[in-house]
């Protein structure tokens, strides 16, 4: 079973400094048919104006996974830590017993777009941390490179959830594969370009929830940049 998420059904919060669409129930959106799938729970498509950002705020019992696809992230958190992340880098905060972050575009010219993916942890309470890589783009180029799991295998980010998170850049014509277990859910997410699921033709900005099914395949025209969820 296939169902597409269609980019201009997410809801939106558009504040001048902030575009974000939401492909599940956020903030002042909600929709009870989209609360999120699986141990999925966020997943939104942010673009911040240069210099702009969100201040520090708390977070609790939450993994929340960020990928930038174009600009620089900057982030500071209560534990310590800080950094700029741009396309590449995989950053992995989990939220635990509660944790404080700032998140602000690094450019004072350009805006930053960037994915921010929350997924319920297995267990509340767990200790708070953060955690980043850098990944290599050949390493992502017609094949499913893993940036984020529960036991942080191949160099991905360690999450605390039976998840694995996998991303992709195909072009020219490129197709690639994903085999899921028997119980095991996906959501497929197109952050650039345009893709083919088992037939189903996806555009920029669209997801597919994926049930029941045993195998993925996923094709590009020209370029697209692509976020497999492999879920329990």
């Amino acid at each position: 079973m296939m169902q597409i998420r269609h980019a201009e059904e997410r809801g939106r919060t558009a504040i001048g400094w902030l575009d974000s669409r939401h492909s599940f129930s956020f903030g002042d959106y909600y929709e009870a048919e989209h609360e999120g799938f699986r141990s999925l729970r966020v997943l939104n498509d942010d673009v911040v104006a240069p210099g702009q950002g969100f201040g520090m705020h708390p977070h609790r019992d939450m993994e929340i996974v960020t990928v930038v696809l174009s600009g620089a992230l900057q982030h500071k958190d209560s534990l310590g830590s800080g950094s700029v992340i741009r396309p590449g880098d995989v950053q992995r905060m989990s939220a635990g017993t509660g944790i404080l972050h700032s998140e602000w575009n690094a450019s004072q010219t350009e805006p930053v777009h960037f994915l921010q993916i929350w997924l319920l942890p297995e267990r509340r309470g767990i200790k708070p941390g953060y955690q980043e890589t850098r990944l290599a783009e050949a390493d992502k180029r017609n094949r499913l490179r893993l940036i984020a799991a529960r036991d942080g295998r191949d160099g991905s980010v360690a999450i605390n959830q039976d998840a694995d998170i996998y991303a992709t850049h195909l072009i020219d014509g490129g197709t690639v594969r994903h085999e899921l277990r028997r119980g095991r859910h996906a959501w497929v997410q197109v952050a650039l370009g345009d893709v083919t699921v088992n037939g189903h033709t996806l555009q920029r900005g669209d997801g597919l929830a994926v049930s029941d099914e045993t195998t993925l395949e996923l094709t590009a025209p020209q370029d697209a940049e692509v976020l497999v969820f492999d879920l329990a």
